[in-house]
């Protein structure tokens, strides 16, 4: 993950959110004018951790009215992390019934949904609330509980505090959409792997819970670990397939050497090789129901981004209905690390 190129954060300190609140821009307010200057406040978090800088790190700007798109563009690309998200404030009631509207943008375009910019949000803005609660402002937020508006529709995340008081947050994805099994010789070639590379226990098939993936079960952990991004081949593959946009590979392996993780994971893409990939692993949870990796309801703990040295801990599980897989849920902890404000 390349993380350089922030020359416009105006850092106030890694003591997270709540404590620097009192000396910065309104969470909720508009940003501030002063002679044609226009200030965004942002807040940068880690994702899929409980350690600072671990994790997958996301930059949201809790209060983006005011940004065209063209802006929200160049700010993502300015930021150079997987996704930035920005949010849109609305009226209490309509908050409640439709969710809070948020826009995710990776650095080359938006996209409609993401694993770790929804958790990481929906994370951010529990804290703002919370911190307005005990600045006295008057509100009636139940925080168990937001909801997010995205482009794939709402999605609610639910928190809860474990033994030690660490916030989870755990999000409900769409539906899983099953798509075609590949062959798995063609796949090896294609990946310039042996077939004796990718296991045999589930079959390579694309599903979406709200971006495409194709998930890839290789055989070892030492293979996973040599893997590297696919070659032009392997995407011209998926294209002639006629996949959804943005379809990518997601490898995992079930040869973790701890009986604590489920699966071993790495998502590396054409931009690089990304930390934690929620939206691929709410996808994995409804595979490893549907082919008895994982029964319904179990919970299985994913572990990604080890070989990029942002190790990422992802909670998931899934529901079955007869022959349906639902209820696909993915879940982890984020930390704050700075916040600033963005001039433009």
């Amino acid at each position: 993950m390349r993380q350089g190129r922030r020359r416009f954060l105006h850092t106030v300190g890694t003591t997270g959110v709540v404590a620097a609140l009192g000396n910065t821009v309104s969470a909720t307010g508009p940003s501030t004018k002063d002679s044609g200057i226009r200030r965004f406040r942002y807040i940068q978090i880690d994702v899929f951790t409980l350690r600072r800088l671990q994790g997958n790190p996301l930059i949201v700007f809790p209060d983006a009215r005011g940004l065209s798109d063209t802006e929200m563009q160049d700010l993502a690309r300015e930021t150079n992390l997987q996704e930035t998200t920005f949010v849109f404030p609305r009226d209490a009631e309509i908050e409640r019934e439709q969710g809070v509207k948020v826009r995710i943008y990776v650095p080359g375009e938006e996209i409609p949904f993401g694993g770790h910019p929804t958790l990481g949000t929906a994370m951010v803005l529990r804290n703002l609330r919370l911190a307005s609660q005990r600045q006295g402002s008057p509100t009636n937020d139940d925080l168990a509980e937001l909801s997010l508006d995205l482009r794939v529709g709402r999605i609610p995340i639910r928190f809860r505090k474990d033994s030690s008081g660490n916030v989870f947050g755990e999000m409900r994805q769409a539906d899983p959409v099953f798509r075609p099994i590949h062959d798995r010789d063609t796949i090896a070639a294609l990946l310039d792997l042996t077939p004796g590379d990718i296991s045999t226990d589930a079959p390579i098939q694309s599903l979406s819970t709200g971006l495409p993936f194709v998930i890839v079960p290789i055989k070892s952990l030492s293979t996973l670990q040599r893997l590297t991004a696919a070659p032009r081949k392997a995407y011209d593959y998926l294209s002639r397939q006629k996949l959804p946009e943005l379809t990518d590979f997601y490898y995992v392996t079930r040869d973790t050497g701890d009986p604590a993780i489920g699966l071993r994971s790495r998502g590396i893409f054409a931009t690089g090789e990304d930390p934690a990939t929620g939206s691929a692993a709410g996808c994995t949870a409804a595979w490893m129901v549907r082919y008895g990796i994982a029964q319904p309801e179990q919970t299985v703990l994913i572990l990604q981004g080890v070989e990029i040295k942002r190790p990422s801990h992802i909670f998931v599980r899934a529901g079955k209905d007869g022959d349906k897989i639902n209820n696909v849920r993915v879940g982890g902890y984020a930390v704050p690390v700075m916040e600033g404000t963005l001039t433009l």
